[in-house]
């Protein structure tokens, strides 16, 4: 039942692409969109249009004086909650998860900015509690695919990459070169392994397939395409230090 509440919800929401589209013409960009590099998956006018739709429920949260931190936690245990579905085999509800705990997620730093509670210890708590939420899903990602040849293959290789990305996020930052780029940033990952979890049924079924094996094929796009998106950034912070006079920022 959750899959096919989940699944009507994002075709309501398809459905009002035509409508955004209307209605932002001459519109500027959110501000949170425009500050953030586009991305091959994920352009500037999808994006635009997410925080668009969500816009409501953005409102209420800080109506009701909803906490960043309260948000942050629930994205963390949200992520639990797909790893804990992935190894029960209702990668459908891991899916559902998945999505809750990405609104979560964007919900928390626009909150925070809204009632003027931006802080190093906040940007600190959300960066560590998404990444607690992506181990704890791939770990019962694991769990689900493990069957399969070269599931846990994949699944490692996700992992890993996806905390390399942010790795070399963090690290740039702390030696003083900001870069956000690549193909498989945080969003990329949890829209592509949200969507495979919860038509992962549905798609082996029609097909013949093992079950899991749709959701296999995009644990493999994932984990290469985060690798590349990590090689990507380590190349370019390293050519940004290297350009750098003598006594810059130092390790």
């Amino acid at each position: 039942m959750a899959v096919y509440i989940a699944l009507a919800i994002i075709a309501l929401a398809l459905l009002t692409m035509p409508v955004f589209a209307v209605v932002s013409r001459g519109r500027p960009l959110d501000p949170d969109v425009a500050r953030r590099p586009t991305t091959v998956l994920l352009g500037y006018w999808v994006r635009d249009w997410v925080m668009w739709i969500i816009a409501p429920i953005e409102r209420a949260l800080i109506s009701h004086r909803v906490s960043p931190d309260a948000l942050n936690i629930a994205g963390a245990v949200f992520g639990l909650a797909a790893g804990i579905a992935y190894s029960l085999h209702s990668p459908e509800a891991a899916g559902c998860f998945i999505l809750a705990g990405g609104m979560a997620d964007i919900m928390d730093g626009r909150v925070a900015r809204a009632r003027g509670l931006v802080s190093s210890y906040g940007e600190f708590l959300d960066s560590m509690l998404d990444r607690f939420a992506e181990v704890f899903a791939f770990v019962g990602l694991g769990a689900y695919l493990w069957h399969l040849h070269f599931g846990l293959m994949a699944v490692t290789l996700a992992a890993g990459s996806s905390l390399l990305v942010s790795y070399a996020r963090a690290k740039g930052g702390l030696v003083g070169v900001e870069q956000h780029g690549g193909i498989m940033q945080r969003a990329e990952r949890l829209v592509l392994l949200a969507l495979a979890s919860l038509l992962d049924g549905a798609v082996t079924q029609a097909m013949g397939w093992t079950t899991g094996r749709l959701l296999l094929v995009v644990v493999w796009v994932i984990g290469v395409g985060a690798l590349l998106t990590a090689l990507y950034r380590t190349f370019a912070i390293a050519r940004a230090l290297r350009d750098e006079p003598p006594g810059g920022p130092a390790d």
